[in-house]
């Protein structure tokens, strides 16, 4: 099978998740597999929320279009056109993957299929049924692909090489049970945004998606903020509001009902606008409804302190602020070369 014949199937998965939005299932013509899997997609999708009471249809969308937009020919070829496959030795793969956000697995699925390699997949149990039913339609579009992907739900036996991503705790666990493999193991991380109060109301609400998509859950979910000595939040709050209605989801509201609780009884000083609270701490993984606060004087003494911390950091957001960091409003669209902790994946599967 030739990396041509991979690009292909990958790319009609684009086409048909782009036939389903939050507003609208619709076929397209054209779309290979429709016939068998349009109607059976659209019910997983409204199913899904049953299976984990965190894949909201919403946000279940949001990740299948976001796939969609990166399953292009352009895209595809310009992530793997910098690479030579042409020596690739044929390995499986195990594959441990997360399910705090839906797909979240995706791209290691991805590359270790586009690399020529057989994926061994162990399923988180909060995200069991998508890539099971996206590995079905790569598998009609390209029946030899079938011979290259199995999911298991025991122990994880005959591979070469491990992909896994867990806690900090789950990490240790792994790198001790994996130490004879080469592997790449994704641990904890946090996003964080640099503010220095000259955003603008477009920003800040932009800000406002990287930290409450996924009711953020994601690695990429900004979590904290850096601020200057004595920032006003008032323009921050006000451009929160926009994401006023997430406390009408139960399992948010519960939490923040119980995170904000446990903070007060610690007598720790808050701020709070009715569906999110705001504390300072150093640490950059703060609970679901709450975002961590820091104070800076100096930026260039900021960058320093970021460099240091970078293994716990995923992305960071800024006006520019800081080397390397990307727009508001953007966490949640990687390119398929941003990669997760700053590993080259394909190039780890191309020399392991």
């Amino acid at each position: 099978m030739t990396l041509e014949n991979k690009k292909n199937a990958f790319i009609e998965l684009g086409k048909f998740l782009s036939q389903f939005s939050e507003a609208e299932n619709t076929p397209k013509e054209g779309v290979l597999g429709n016939a068998v899997f349009f109607d059976s997609f659209a019910d997983l999708i409204l199913l899904t929320q049953s299976h984990n009471g965190w894949y909201t249809p919403e946000h279940v969308h949001f990740a299948l279009r976001s796939w969609a937009e990166a399953l292009t020919k352009e895209n595809l070829d310009t992530w793997l056109d910098t690479y030579d496959f042409s020596t690739i030795n044929s390995k499986r793969v195990a594959l441990i993957l997360a399910g705090n956000i839906p797909l979240v697995g995706f791209h290691d699925f991805l590359s270790v299929i586009i690399s020529g390699h057989e994926a061994v997949i162990k399923l988180s149990s909060n995200d069991q049924h998508l890539l099971p039913f996206l590995s079905k339609y790569l598998i009609h579009v390209q029946p030899d692909l079938a011979s290259k992907i199995t999911f298991t739900e025991g122990r994880l036996t005959n591979f070469d090489t491990v992909i896994a991503t867990g806690s900090n705790n789950t990490a240790r666990y792994f790198e001790y049970y994996f130490k004879d493999k080469p592997s790449i193991i994704r641990k904890s991380r946090n996003s964080i945004a640099v503010l220095d109060g000259n955003e603008s109301k477009e920003q800040l609400v932009a800000l406002g998606e990287d930290i409450f998509r996924y009711f953020g859950l994601g690695c990429r979910n900004v979590s904290k903020l850096f601020v200057p000595k004595g920032y006003v939040f008032d323009p921050f709050f006000e451009a929160m509001f926009e994401y006023q209605d997430v406390i009408h989801y139960e399992k948010y509201a519960n939490n923040y009902d119980y995170n904000k609780a446990v903070f007060l009884m610690s007598n720790f000083k808050l701020l709070d606008n009715g569906f999110l609270t705001i504390k300072e701490d150093v640490s950059h993984a703060s609970p679901i409804s709450s975002l961590f606060y820091e104070f800076y004087e100096d930026l260039a003494d900021l960058q320093k302190k970021l460099e240091i911390e970078e293994e716990n950091i995923q992305c960071i957001v800024s006006n520019n602020l800081i080397a390397n960091s990307i727009d508001f409003g953007q966490t949640q669209h990687p390119k398929l070369w941003d990669y997760a902790d700053n590993i080259d994946t394909i190039s780890f599967l191309l020399i392991t």
